[in-house]
């Protein structure tokens, strides 16, 4: 069995970690995807952009989805032993919807798309089972939360282990969640250096039972008073507030109102709890200078496309 012939498409959801106080452990998959379609060549590497990250298209080598192709290639690579010479070429063709450095797991969009492509296109890519692949993911990315729901899709549960890292997906049963997406930006590394080394037993506390709560109020349906509780966070949110005051007012604003709201990620979009017929109560408390992205829980996490994708913008 040789390399695979022709392209491979891979759509990848966005998602949303921590959910307030599952802070590095929660994500939850989202229907807005990224699809990237990767050919083998004989040479050179081509890459197209289309929507986010247009501007770094131009990396050649150093893009990420192609980074992580060669990683998963040459992973690949020693679980096989030997096997046909690989291409050396890749032409890369991207169509992003997912916002770059709002929290909505670009990035691990970006590489669980790289190694369910890989595992496509190489001959022995059965060889890289889903533990594997989360393990190769959470290297690169450097933390689980975000990559486990982009794999498996749905509501996870993350966690590290000497063996490596390990995930339990569970069923949701809200189904319906508002993205709120500021213009600007803010990088993951810069949010992380505003945590402290150490928080209070209390808040540590807190967190463990309000992590608990959520768990129960999203995979038992709750209701929204128990999420409104089950969404309060003492570990992290807070302390990243200076670096984008905007998100964190919003998130205040929506919570005096009674609506289970969150930062995304390390921000700065904010996650509304809510199911369809509750959107419109929560765009009056948001104002200007944001994009509404009303969503749905994504029940499947990165794979391979045959023929054509339904596009969701």
């Amino acid at each position: 069995m040789g390399w695979a012939e022709g392209p491979v498409l891979v759509r990848a959801p966005a998602t949303s970690a921590n959910l307030g106080p599952g802070f590095d452990s929660l994500g939850l998959a989202l229907t807005l995807y990224d699809d990237v379609e990767v050919e083998l060549t004989g040479g050179g590497v081509s890459i197209e952009v289309d929507g986010e990250g247009a501007e770094v298209a131009d990396r050649g080598e150093r893009h990420l989805i192609v980074r992580v192709l060669r990683r998963t290639f040459d992973v690949l690579d020693g679980l096989s032993g030997s096997g046909p010479a690989r291409p050396e070429g890749v032409r890369l063709r991207c169509r992003n919807r997912i916002p770059h450095s709002r929290g909505l797991g670009s990035s691990s969009a970006a590489i669980v798309a790289g190694i369910v492509a890989a595992r496509a296109l190489h001959p022995d890519g059965k060889l890289l089972d889903d533990a594997a692949a989360l393990r190769l993911a959470t290297e690169i990315e450097g933390h689980p939360d975000n990559v486990a729901p982009c794999l498996a899709g749905g509501l996870t549960v993350a966690w590290t282990t000497p063996a490596g890292p390990r995930l339990v997906r569970l069923e949701s049963q809200v189904t319906r969640v508002v993205a709120i997406v500021p213009e600007q930006r803010l990088a993951t590394e810069r949010a992380r250096e505003l945590l402290p080394g150490t928080v209070p037993h209390g808040d540590a506390a807190a967190n463990a039972g309000r992590a608990a709560l959520l768990i129960a109020a999203l995979t038992a349906g709750l209701g929204d008073d128990v999420l409104l509780d089950a969404t309060e966070d003492r570990i992290h949110q807070d302390y990243r507030a200076p670096a984008m005051p905007g998100s964190a007012a919003l998130v205040r604003r929506l919570r005096d109102a009674g609506v289970p709201a969150v930062i995304s990620g390390a921000g700065p979009t904010v996650l509304a709890f809510t199911n369809a017929s509750r959107v419109d109560s929560v765009v009056p408390e948001v104002g200007k200078g944001w994009h509404i992205h009303p969503l749905d829980v994504a029940t499947r996490g990165a794979r391979v496309m045959t023929g054509e994708p339904e596009v969701r913008a």
